[in-house]
């Protein structure tokens, strides 16, 4: 688990470190609580069980019920970690009691927690054979998705410096430090496992390789869905998120519920521990010394009463310009007591909040408009993400737009090129901005992930979850010419 955005863990600003900071019948009894009025998820004798992990200690603290359970029916049960949790110089220190900043220490130390994971399979009863480790870069994953593909080189790792994985016990050591090649992982990982059941870190997530993990899945799912049949479901889990869970600490009785903030825009699903699998659960999270040691509050503060599991609905555009935008919102300025607590004074007073306003297809093109909670301030920048997706062409191959705001001028790139404003056009007013793109400008998607940010510098301020929007096959098709 990382915090690269905002909750309780001290946020860490790249080159800075900063100290301060179903239940199954065949295993339980009765559940720990009575937790909400949300769906149960159950699991079926035919499922087979992916569970996806940013880092060692999100298999425990997000789906330890799940794989107990899972385990306890005798299903197939796999989990995939994409790194090594690397890169966190405050739970290694704490560990070894001094700073573990130079390169091969902090490749020792992601070592240090690939063993943790394997200790914490075997309190599950997990088969070690059963974890892959896919060793991708620790807080750089959301570069990745962002800035890396294709032509582009390859990431270089912060602290360890290196841009291919560099873990012989890897599951493709060498492998370049690149989006096409964590989708090429993933796709293997799903073509060979076949799972029914899929966990994966969620879009809402403010730490960045919990998004980029999801995102890069979801890639791989489109890419094989012709191949994989039944389809498998898609459950994605929340761990990063402002002021949440509450309260703080082991409250292993009380139910883990969604937060305000995105309840009411997710169809969650449940699924209730009991006392057994919660003890477990804490026993599995012990075995992750690095982590338990330095944030215990933190990660005690998931062993409750259920999981917790959504996803964001698809949006389907419609070509028609008679419908009412969809994805409309009215503001929600956040008051200075909602900001995140890490931001300085300076930075709080900088902060411009986020609203999604509208997104539709007019005439070909795809309008999305957003709200800001007041103008762009000095040094402050906002940038819009539209990422194509097509299933017959390679998603490395795809246009991924970035609009770049800043006070008074704007710029767009394709990952980190530069582009000319062709085909696309940029409407701004002091609260708002309205970015109208012709469809062949993302490569006459099907598919388009669309996401936005604020930020100070290298601080992130506020941001929109991305969420993926459905086109009308109608329109793809004219667009594509003979």
């Amino acid at each position: 688990m990382r915090n690269d955005g905002n909750n309780c863990r001290p946020r860490r600003r790249p080159g800075l470190w900063l100290a301060t900071l179903v239940w199954s019948t065949l295993c339980v009894a009765a559940p720990a609580a009575t937790v909400t009025n949300w769906p149960v998820l159950h699991l079926s004798p035919q499922d087979r069980i992916l569970v996806l992990a940013p880092h060692p200690d999100d298999e425990v603290i997000a789906c330890g019920g799940i794989i107990q359970s899972a385990l306890a029916q005798g299903l197939p049960v796999r989990v995939v970690f994409l790194t090594y949790g690397d890169n966190n110089e405050w739970a290694f220190m704490a560990y070894r009691k001094h700073l573990v900043l130079v390169p091969g220490a902090v490749r020792n130390m992601g070592q240090v927690r690939h063993d943790e994971a394997m200790a914490a399979a075997k309190v599950f009863g997990l088969s070690t054979n059963n974890l892959t480790f896919l060793g991708y870069p620790d807080f750089g994953a959301l570069h990745i998705w962002e800035s890396n593909w294709d032509e582009r080189s390859a990431y270089r790792s912060m602290l360890t410096r290196v841009s291919a994985v560099p873990y012989a016990n890897a599951f493709r050591p060498k492998a370049p430090y690149k989006g096409e090649e964590i989708v090429k992982d993933l796709s293997a990982i799903l073509r060979e496992f076949r799972p029914t059941k899929v966990f994966v870190s969620h879009p809402a997530d403010h730490t960045g390789d919990h998004v980029a993990l999801y995102l890069f899945t979801r890639v791989a799912l489109w890419d094989l869905e012709k191949e994989l049949t039944p389809r498998p479901e898609l459950y994605p889990y929340l761990v990063h998120f402002r002021k949440w869970p509450l309260p703080r600490g082991d409250h292993p009785t009380q139910p883990l519920e969604p937060p305000d903030e995105i309840d009411e825009h997710i169809n969650w699903k449940v699924f209730p521990l009991s006392t057994a699998q919660i003890d477990t659960n804490r026993a599995a999270l012990k075995a992750h010394r690095t982590q338990y040691n330095s944030t215990k509050t933190y990660l005690t503060s998931f062993l409750r009463a259920n999981e917790l599991f959504g996803d964001f609905p698809v949006v389907t555009l419609s070509v028609t310009t008679n419908k009412p935008p969809v994805l409309s919102s009215p503001p929600r300025p956040k008051r200075s007591t909602e900001l995140p607590d890490e931001l300085t004074e300076t930075e709080r007073a900088a902060f411009v909040g986020l609203h999604q306003r509208f997104m539709q297809l007019n005439d070909n093109d795809l309008v999305v408009s957003i709200g800001f909670s007041r103008p762009l301030g000095e040094g402050v920048e906002a940038s819009i993400y539209l990422f194509g997706y097509r299933d017959d062409r390679p998603f490395g191959d795809m246009p991924k737009l970035r609009v770049k705001l800043g006070e008074s001028g704007q710029a767009v790139f394709d990952q980190a090129q530069r582009l000319k404003r062709d085909n696309l056009e940029v409407i701004r007013e002091p609260n708002e901005v309205t970015v109208r793109v012709g469809l062949s400008a993302l490569g006459n998607p099907q598919r388009v992930f669309c996401s936005a940010r604020s930020y100070l510098g290298d601080v992130p301020l506020d941001w929109m979850s991305w969420r993926v929007l459905e086109l009308p096959t109608n329109s793809v098709a004219s667009l594509k010419g003979p």
